[in-house]
């Protein structure tokens, strides 16, 4: 009980953050272009972002009902409980846990006309490298692997020097 009321605090939680910080900056996107002529086509992709660049993926996408792979372990339950909030889908698994039975719903998923969200380089890493699911969960569904980055630098809010 103490979990699942901490995981729904948290949840909520998250959501405020993320948008709060993307309140709080100037959201630019580039180079959509393609993705647009994608979905102008009637079909959809496969976006894929590396791990740690997750927290404001609910605010960069701009497609229509998407169903991310979120790992089970702990920490992707309280991930799957903040893409819900978002009115995001999720299925759920990893290399380690449920991966061919998320990776055949997937297929399905994507052959439905579904966006599907996923990080190339797996929980297990290396880091930035991409791993196998991806490059099948395209080859299965035909839809294109579109990359997702978000980045963003600090900018002065304040005067530097101010005479009082």
């Amino acid at each position: 009980m103490i979990n699942r009321l901490k995981l729904s605090i948290l949840s909520f939680l998250g959501v405020v953050t993320i948008r709060l910080l993307g309140k709080s900056m100037s959201l630019q996107s580039y180079r959509f272009e393609p993705v647009d002529h994608v979905y102008q086509d009637g079909r959809n992709i496969i976006l894929a972002f590396w791990h740690g660049q997750q927290l404001m993926i609910p605010l960069g996408y701009r497609g229509p009902h998407p169903e991310i792979l979120i790992s089970r372990h702990r920490d992707g339950e309280l991930i799957y409980r903040i893409v819900k909030r978002f009115g995001f889908g999720a299925v759920r698994g990893s290399t380690t846990r449920g991966g061919p039975k998320a990776l055949r719903q997937l297929i399905r998923l994507g052959r439905q006309g579904v966006d599907l969200v996923i990080t190339p380089d797996g929980p297990k890493g290396p880091r930035h490298c991409v791993q196998q699911g991806v490059v099948a969960l395209a080859k299965f569904t035909g839809l294109p692997i579109v990359p997702l980055a978000f980045a963003c630098s600090k900018k002065k809010s304040f005067p530097v020097g101010i005479d009082l």
